[in-house]
């Protein structure tokens, strides 16, 4: 195994962090050259730099159907994701709810503060039944936050279901979701319209890392978790970084304006991608959730797969040194392997689940990564179920 493909790289994990869009990188050049000013100052500089920040403001929130009042630029996922939870929770009390098969960002959050946790379906999904199951035990929830796009297996969830359900079940909670990883792939405004707290960030759509957003709807208080200055209405201090807003709200424009066409180039390639990999494999390749042709329950741009007899760590380890860029959903800790707790969620065995990969697509993939993922994966995975798996 293993060949000379030289500076050749096959990217395929868009879903863990996307090249910055041309958009994006001239974005923040030409804002960075110019607005060399703290914009919360009085002189013209300040305000100069000041109206840059407003005006990214509010493209951010008009691609998403928001008030620009709502937008509360961060650092990225993460800390929306903190601020909505933890700042819920600090400013009125109670019980926090999330499904089981949230990013680390929300799950910690919650399991910190001695909250619930939702089942996932056999599909990856939270069903409005096993969200009012949990709701209905509980006393004073005041948060229940529900991932948009599973950023494991692409898993789409029916935000505007879920968000009735918790307006029935419990009815005095705020509604929180972890958008990050949807912007590429649903109508996150459509999605969101009933939805008090949404969390977006730039890195997984073509903006620059370290810049996210979490919108806050109007009349809904939360304890800064970032204390020190005021900026942002007082919910998040720390001296704006206008450059990284602009470039992300540029990303957020262009990646909006063009999902319609990038949904139906990126999904035939991802049911490309899972057809060629079952065609050269067979029953060896599982895919966990895909659905071909339906993007409304699974992310266009996410092909989760699951091979038999294989160690993804193993296969992750060959794929690299051929330059295919992915990842396996699991992690290692200390050395062992754990396996992923969103597919734990769903009822995989631990055994199958260690086979898993998620390939993921973005707005810079070709048909050309998707020819040269299909001559390389199958060859990597019969090298290894040869060896014992790894």
């Amino acid at each position: 195994m293993g060949s000379d493909r030289g500076a050749l790289e096959i990217y395929l994990d868009h879903a863990a962090s996307t090249p910055v869009r041309p958009e994006a990188s001239e974005a923040w050049l030409a804002a960075s050259a110019t607005h060399h000013a703290n914009p919360t100052g009085a002189h013209k500089a300040a305000r100069d730099a000041r109206r840059a920040l407003d005006d990214a403001r509010d493209l951010v929130a008009d691609a998403l159907g928001r008030p620009p009042a709502e937008v509360v630029f961060t650092s990225g996922g993460s800390e929306a994701d903190n601020l909505a939870i933890r700042g819920v929770l600090g400013s009125r009390g109670g019980i926090a709810v999330c499904s089981a098969g949230e990013h680390h960002a929300v799950l910690e959050p919650v399991e910190h503060a001695g909250g619930a946790t939702v089942r996932l379906d056999a599909g990856g999904q939270v069903t409005p039944a096993a969200l009012a199951e949990v709701l209905d035990r509980l006393d004073d929830v005041s948060v229940v936050s529900l991932i948009a796009v599973n950023n494991e297996t692409g898993a789409v969830n029916d935000l505007p279901a879920l968000a009735a359900t918790v307006r029935e079940h419990a009815p005095g909670a705020l509604v929180h979701t972890d958008a990050v990883q949807a912007v590429s792939w649903i109508d996150l405004a459509a999605a969101t319209e009933d939805v008090d707290l949404v969390s977006i960030t730039g890195h997984k759509l073509g903006g620059p890392i370290g810049t996210g957003a979490l919108f806050v709807r109007a009349g809904v208080t939360l304890d800064a978790q970032i204390l020190g200055g005021g900026q942002e209405r007082g919910r998040r201090a720390g001296t704006p970084d206008v450059a990284g807003a602009v470039a992300f709200a540029a990303a957020v424009t262009v990646t909006v304006e063009r999902r319609p066409a990038e949904v139906a180039r990126l999904g035939a390639m991802r049911d490309r991608l899972i057809a060629g990999l079952q065609e050269s494999l067979g029953d060896v390749v599982t895919a966990t959730v895909a659905r071909p042709d339906d993007y409304t329950t699974v992310a266009a741009g996410v092909a989760h797969i699951m091979l038999a007899d294989v160690e993804a760590e193993a296969l992750l380890f060959l794929l690299d040194q051929e330059g295919v860029r992915a990842s396996a959903a699991s992690s290692c800790s200390s050395g062992a392997q754990d396996p992923s707790h969103v597919l734990a969620a769903m009822g995989i065995d631990r055994e199958v689940a260690e086979g898993s990969l998620r390939l993921s697509l973005g707005w810079s993939s070709t048909d050309a990564d998707i020819d040269a993922a299909l001559e390389i994966i199958p060859r990597a995975v019969t090298h290894l179920r040869a060896h014992g798996g790894g």
